[in-house]
């Protein structure tokens, strides 16, 4: 029997590329670096036409309600299509679920990692693709020229190539599939507001999530995880191994060219800020630094305690559409003491981390 498939709410604009590295970029004066300031600038160009096409009517909007075939749950259901450099989606369809894998790298590594994400999801935590629907899970690589960004646009995954001097492809990386994703779980869930600590937050989950599919992917313990975020995305001619670092938030890069890592591990050195929707891609660096002590604490794999925690917390009931860092400590609080008992080793282990990067006191 088919399936109706219930539309969310328009979906905001989230690329896993900060807009302050894209203005740092298309400020360059350098001549070493003029196809590089190129393209930022385009990117930065291209995203903000999308943003402001999202208040209204757009292409990418979810189309409403759809009907799903009849299909087993938790099985993957892919398509990979081609922009070919155009900026018009979805593009011509390249690859579907089930045929084999092709000479383009791209095409290989985004169909693989939504496998990947798929198989997290639903093995972890019994989730049936973004939606728990089933929903198809869509893809279009080499979107546009040089396009130095990726994005989830509400209904499909969307790659540019790099602009090849600072970025490379943006299906390199299986933690960026994952975390654009899980900005579609997001969207079904908690529905987390993309401005201030709610945004943060919203970023941040898609960081643990997209590290935990790559972790669950390559059969990582905690100990053994890098929990970089972007691992690979930039080219040898960066000083840097990532966009962020949930280990060690502020240390993914310091580079002539881009500048260091500004992202904060604490509230101590929270930013105040208009940009970036209130600085959502920095101070998540708080929130993700909490779950790496968390995973780091007790050990083993992530996805098992500490994913099931931040998961149950995030499909569940305590989040409000503005919960703040001090809402989401509480609500994972709250959800390690009922999953694993009050004053054990998960519930400690995560007032611990809380209390260490200043969202809470010690005294809850």
């Amino acid at each position: 029997m088919d399936t109706p498939h219930p539309g969310p709410d328009l979906h905001p604009h989230c690329t896993i590329v900060p807009p302050y590295l894209l203005v740092r970029l298309a400020k360059l004066d350098d001549p070493r670096f003029a196809q590089a300031a190129a393209a930022a600038r385009e990117s930065l160009l291209r995203d903000s036409q999308i943003r402001q096409l999202r208040g209204g009517e757009h292409p990418f909007t979810y189309s409403g309600a759809r009907t799903l075939p009849a299909r087993t749950p938790g099985e993957s259901d892919r398509t990979i299509s081609d922009a070919g450099g155009q900026e018009r989606l979805p593009g011509r369809r390249v690859r579907a679920e089930g045929q084999p894998a092709g000479s383009d790298p791209a095409v290989n590594e985004a169909y693989d990692s939504l496998g990947a994400t798929q198989a997290l999801f639903w093995t972890q935590f019994g989730r049936d693709s973004i939606d728990g629907l089933g929903l198809p899970m869509d893809a279009t690589v080499h979107y546009g020229k040089q396009y130095d960004n990726a994005f989830w646009d509400g209904e499909r995954m969307v790659f540019g190539d790099g602009d090849g001097q600072v970025f490379n492809r943006f299906t390199i990386s299986p933690s960026v599939i994952g975390h654009e994703l899980t900005h579609g779980v997001t969207q079904f869930t908690a529905n987390l507001q993309y401005e201030g600590q709610s945004g943060a937050l919203n970023e941040s989950i898609s960081d643990v999530f997209g590290a935990l599919v790559e972790q669950h992917t390559r059969g990582q313990s905690s100990a053994e995880a890098s929990w970089l975020i972007g691992d690979g995305l930039f080219t040898d001619q960066v000083e840097g191994v990532a966009l962020r670092s949930m280990k060690a938030p502020g240390t993914a890069y310091n580079d002539d060219v881009l500048g260091k890592d500004p992202q904060p591990g604490s509230m101590a050195d929270y930013i105040e800020t208009d940009d970036d929707n209130g600085g959502v891609h920095l101070n998540s660096g708080i929130p993700n630094r909490a779950f790496y002590l968390v995973a780091d604490a007790l050990g083993g794999n992530a996805w098992e305690r500490p994913g099931r925690i931040w998961y149950n917390t995030l499909t569940g009931t305590g989040l409000g559409r503005e919960s703040d860092f001090a809402a989401f400590a509480a609500a994972t609080a709250a959800t390690a003491a009922q999953l694993h008992g009050i004053g054990g080793a998960a519930h400690n282990a995560v007032l611990q981390a809380w209390v260490t990067v200043g969202v809470m006191t010690g005294r809850e």
